[in-house]
């Protein structure tokens, strides 16, 4: 899409905006927000990941990267048609900076709906990273969810586009052992359906929240391991 509309900018059928700002890292957020979660646990997920963008460790890994700047949004997914933009694009680069996204984060209200179109949640955040006004040098979508895709296009489809342009796909498998929420289809565990159906990239990986490692803690390591770039770090690495 960047080529296309650089084309039009040639032939003088769109005015050039202002350059792009360069950041090391372009990340999306993409979190179940569908019926299986509940405000709750919505809001634990959303101060999760708000207390990893302001850990002093992830600000570090921010401030080691050649340029020391990531833009990140965050969107809540839920049916094929609700996709909802909760924090538009913000550059971090400091602890003010990751301040003013946690806020606004935590004090968003709620706005998906429907169940699980992981699907349909790539393809939002593909046509976020291509209209941004940031030019990283990796793109990341970071998928976090309790349940499989069930509705919306083909998951193999949406994943295999992202892939051809570029992207890396990560994810974050949130399992609850023994509470009747739905795994992975067949009986598959949770993380072995997103390693096998949803990540792929160099350095796609799947990060697990459970019982034994609470959403807040694999959300701070999934974060320090994508700023890092490293990947494979957790139970599956990239195919």
């Amino acid at each position: 899409m960047r080529v296309v509309f650089k084309s039009l900018v040639a032939l003088g059928l769109l005015t050039a905006p202002a350059l792009a700002e360069p950041v090391d890292l372009e990340l999306v957020f993409a979190a179940d927000g569908s019926g299986s979660i509940d405000d709750e646990e919505l809001r634990l997920q959303r101060r999760g990941w708000a207390d990893a963008l302001t850990n002093p460790d992830v600000l570090a890994g921010i401030k080691d990267g050649p340029l020391g700047a990531i833009a990140v949004a965050f969107m809540e997914w839920g049916g094929p048609s609700s996709q909802v933009l909760i924090v538009d694009w913000h550059v971090i680069r400091d602890e003010a900076s990751a301040k003013v996204f946690a806020e606004r984060l935590v004090g968003a209200p709620r706005g998906a709906y429907g169940y699980n179109s992981i699907s349909n949640a790539i393809d939002f955040s593909v046509r976020l990273v291509e209209t941004n006004a940031h030019e990283g040098t990796r793109k990341v979508i970071d998928v976090s969810g309790d349940g499989p895709n069930m509705n919306g296009r083909s998951l193999e489809q949406a994943r295999a586009e992202a892939l051809a342009k570029g992207f890396t796909i990560n994810a974050l498998a949130i399992r609850r052992p023994g509470s009747g929420r739905p795994g992975g289809p067949g009986g598959m565990a949770l993380e072995d359906y997103y390693g096998q159906s949803v990540i792929g990239g160099p350095g796609s990986f799947v990060e697990i929240a459970d019982e034994t490692r609470p959403f807040a803690v694999a959300a701070r390591r999934k974060l320090l391991t994508e700023i890092a770039g490293t990947g494979g770090a957790s139970r599956h690495a990239s195919r």
